[in-house]
């Protein structure tokens, strides 16, 4: 795996600039009272949400980094995530629409004067690539926010639509020899980028071995019409399918079906998507269930959820040299960065950067397939695993000490990335991690053989 180059300071403040022209984007057409929009436990006010991105950006690139002062001494108050409580967050005195984005552009402006040009050093380059990213995760959050809510899709005139080569669904299993595999992101030269010189989260350190027998994993994520079979059969209806607390949710959700699914006189599915109504398309991936639901599924398909190493070794391995010759090769496997290779994604290799608008069939994209032959195990949809977010062995918290730690027990973990997350950000070992409740993200999954 050859080092990624170290970005330079005009390369770093171009995907800034661009991001955040992406979240302003994502909110320029909200009125003032969709800025706000309904008290709700699974998303944010945007208003707030804009402002809390440029607070963390100013923390980490100007505060942190350089000692400087902040901008507005009473934004801690109003947009540190650790100390001002989810539900208070529509009651606080916010500065009204256009002060924020004044107070947006002044950081922002405080952060390109800063950084400068040439080279910058490595604790410049983390701490303003850890803003980026997380930018990019909060204009993730945007986009299901409009769904949430029902809003109409974004305005991304500036995104050209790419041809998508294949479609159609992609039944069967792959199958994965197991083995002793190394999960996680591979140790570089310091603590804080990867081998191949890639920032990661601390959650993704350090690759560790995992022993794995052989198994069988879907080749592509469980589709619309896969799922509607489940629920047209009473999967929802039916104890037998769903665990304890996966029963108390639908019982105290009273779901019958997937959040936004609606049935028409002639019992024919449909779902909205943002501010429409449109019939199920059958070969795109299910998405908007929750980890409780694809439990369920997979209990009445008579099929289980892949563990996270089964994921990521079903997206990454590929047979590369002789065993204990190198920390990337155990057992005679490679990880690869992305399931296609180490060459970054593109449009004919994975539904990223909201390029489709949406989610494609799960049968598209064969170019980004991983060696095993699993499809689109980057970008489309958001894939739930069986396994509890947690630490990996030797665990050192990073200098973002709310990132990873304190959901480490009562989350899930999803794998894979959706149409709206960026390709600058996925990769196989990212971990993604919400309540198994959360019915809101763009969240799907793919099944594995219960005797595999």
């Amino acid at each position: 795996m050859e080092p990624l180059v170290q970005p330079t300071a005009e390369e770093i403040t171009r995907l800034i600039l661009e991001a955040r022209s992406r979240t302003l984007d994502l909110v320029g057409d909200f009125t003032d009272e969709q800025m706000i929009g309904p008290s709700l436990r699974i998303v944010n006010p945007p208003l707030w949400e804009i402002g809390h991105v440029a607070w963390f950006q100013e923390k980490w690139a100007l505060r942190h980094l350089r000692g400087e002062p902040a901008v507005r001494a009473e934004c801690d108050g109003l947009y540190d995530s650790a100390a001002v409580a989810h539900d208070t967050r529509w009651n606080l005195l916010l500065p009204p629409r256009g002060e924020t984005l004044d107070l947006m552009q002044t950081i922002l402006d405080n952060v390109v004067e800063r950084l400068g040009s040439g080279i910058p050093s490595r604790d410049e380059v983390y701490f303003h690539l850890l803003g980026l990213f997380h930018e990019d995760m909060h204009d993730e959050a945007f986009t299901y926010t409009r769904q949430t809510h029902g809003y109409p899709p974004p305005h991304l005139g500036h995104i050209t639509t790419v041809p998508t080569p294949g479609g159609g669904p992609y039944p069967g299993d792959a199958e994965v020899p197991g083995g002793t595999y190394l999960l996680g992101a591979l140790p570089g030269g310091t603590g804080q980028f990867a081998r191949d010189g890639s920032f990661v989260f601390d959650n993704e350190k350090w690759a560790h071995p995992v022993e794995l027998r052989p198994f069988k994993i879907a080749r592509a994520a469980v589709t619309q019409s896969e799922f509607a079979a489940f629920v047209d059969d009473g999967g929802y209806r039916e104890p037998r399918f769903w665990s304890e607390a996966g029963w108390n949710w639908r019982t105290a959700a009273s779901a019958d079906h997937p959040i936004y699914w609606q049935e028409d006189s002639s019992h024919r599915w449909h779902r909205r998507v943002f501010d429409q109504v449109v019939p199920l398309e059958p070969h795109k991936p299910v998405l908007h269930v929750n980890w409780y639901e694809a439990e369920a599924y997979c209990k009445w398909a008579g099929r289980r959820l892949p563990t996270e190493a089964e994921w990521e070794m079903a997206a990454s391995a590929e047979p590369g040299g002789a065993e204990g010759s190198d920390v990337t090769q155990l057992s005679g496997w490679r990880k690869r960065r992305h399931p296609w290779g180490d060459e970054q994604p593109t449009p004919d290799r994975a539904n990223l950067d909201w390029l489709a608008m949406g989610c494609l069939d799960v049968g598209a994209l064969p170019s980004g397939d991983s060696y095993f032959g699993c499809r689109q195990m980057l970008g489309n949809v958001w894939e739930w695993t069986a396994d509890t977010f947690g630490p990996y062995p030797g665990f050192v918290i990073d200098p973002y000490k709310e990132y990873s730690q304190p959901w480490f027990g009562d989350q899930k973990v999803l794998r894979g990335g959706c149409w709206t997350t960026r390709s600058r950000l996925i990769r196989n070992t990212w971990r993604n991690f919400y309540t198994p409740d959360r019915r809101d993200v763009w969240g799907g999954f793919r099944t594995c053989a219960v005797d595999g």
